[in-house]
């Protein structure tokens, strides 16, 4: 139940991760009306008191515990390694704090079920950081079916590929333990979430997936020098894969393919896309290194005779639009159906994928939910 201090007064966050997403959810909390940043966690303590000196936050703690543990908090984010994304998530539910999580919402469909969970037994809010749904084309796209100019979507496609795109050979992203696996929970749950969004949300049915680790573990495919300090270094293995394809059976008939990969011989580029087939209409998204112009096409008839459509796209807001969507959710006082669903039928989706692709076969989520396969 919402609180008079929720509706009235400024809402206090304390942000959880020093690396470029913690600092992100930092940044546009400050952005935002009424909203204050009231402490900031992580355990590395220069970077802790540089980014505490940058944005004016007295409240600093090297434990994540001491910073949940505070009694003048609303929100918490949580942008550390998918590990303690659990943890840390649940003992701010417990402890009657909104939630901001990046994705993935958890390693496992197990996981983010008690995340879930808990956001439902506490009353909170509970929001997953899937910023590719604030791009301005994204947006678009999901008006053009919204308005019904596609008709039916039978079928997508979805892809995320990089030529040299691991993010942290060596870091805790390519710990199986970790992370939970590579591109596919990396990037692939991003894909995942945009197809599902701009489909209406069908339900997956089955998956049937294949993975692949060719090139890390030949030392190949890193991105390179990009690290800002606060990637956990847990050694030299490389325990997940580097590339994972998907065939997904959705409820009512649809269908999902999906590609996601941080290194493969391919243009030395970073691009994702998502492309729909609808019974009255098509669409295609292609982004090549984050651009955000000229991105989307619709293809149509126009007088009985094949038309393109290339609308004007808005700019991307990327964490701007997901902190804003955040907090005006928790004013509003409105707050069914947001305690991370979305984020658990994900995770549950990348469960299946890895199930599959371990197994060698299509898998059942419905059985999976069963304890069968």
């Amino acid at each position: 139940m919402q609180t008079e201090r929720e509706h009235f007064e400024p809402l206090r966050a304390g942000v959880v991760g020093l690396g470029w997403a913690g600092e992100q959810h930092l940044k546009n909390y400050l952005r935002m009306p009424n909203v204050e940043v009231v402490a900031l966690a992580g355990l590395e303590g220069e970077r802790l008191r540089d980014l505490g000196v940058r944005y004016g936050v007295s409240g600093l703690h090297e434990r994540w515990e001491d910073l949940v543990a505070r009694d003048d908090l609303d929100i918490v984010s949580v942008a550390v390694p998918n590990h303690l994304h659990a943890p840390v998530s649940i003992a701010a539910l417990d402890g009657g704090r909104h939630v901001l999580c990046e994705k993935p919402l958890a390693r496992t469909g197990a996981e983010a079920e008690r995340i879930v969970d808990s956001a439902r037994k506490a009353g909170r809010v509970l929001e997953i950081a899937f910023t590719q749904r604030e791009r301005g084309d994204v947006q678009a796209l999901k008006r053009h079916v919204e308005e019904g100019n596609l008709g039916r979507i039978y079928h997508a496609k979805a892809t995320w590929m990089r030529r040299d795109g691991i993010p942290g050979m060596g870091s805790w992203f390519t710990s199986k333990e970790m992370a939970g696996g590579g591109p596919l929970i990396d990037l692939g749950v991003h894909m995942i979430d945009m197809a599902l969004y701009l489909m209406d949300e069908p339900e997956a049915e089955s998956v049937s997936c294949a993975t692949y680790a060719e090139l890390g573990p030949q030392g190949r495919g890193s991105r390179g020098s990009d690290d800002d300090g606060t990637k956990t270094i847990v050694g030299d293995a490389y325990e997940v894969e580097d590339l994972a394809t998907a065939f997904i059976r959705l409820s009512g008939g649809a269908t999902l393919n999906l590609e996601a990969g941080w290194a493969a011989y391919r243009d030395s580029s970073d691009d994702f896309g998502v492309t729909l087939y609808g019974t009255d209409g098509g669409a295609e998204m292609k982004v090549r290194n984050y651009g955000t112009s000229d991105t989307v096409r619709i293809y149509t008839d126009v007088a009985g005779v094949p038309a393109v459509v290339a609308p004007e796209i808005r700019p991307r807001e990327g964490h701007l639009g997901v902190v804003r969507r955040f907090v005006e959710t928790i004013r509003s006082g409105d707050w069914k159906g947001h305690d991370g669903g979305d984020g658990l039928r994900r995770a549950r989706i990348i469960d299946a994928c890895y199930a599959s692709a371990l197994e060698n076969r299509e898998v059942s989520l419905r059985k999976m939910a069963d304890g069968r396969r």
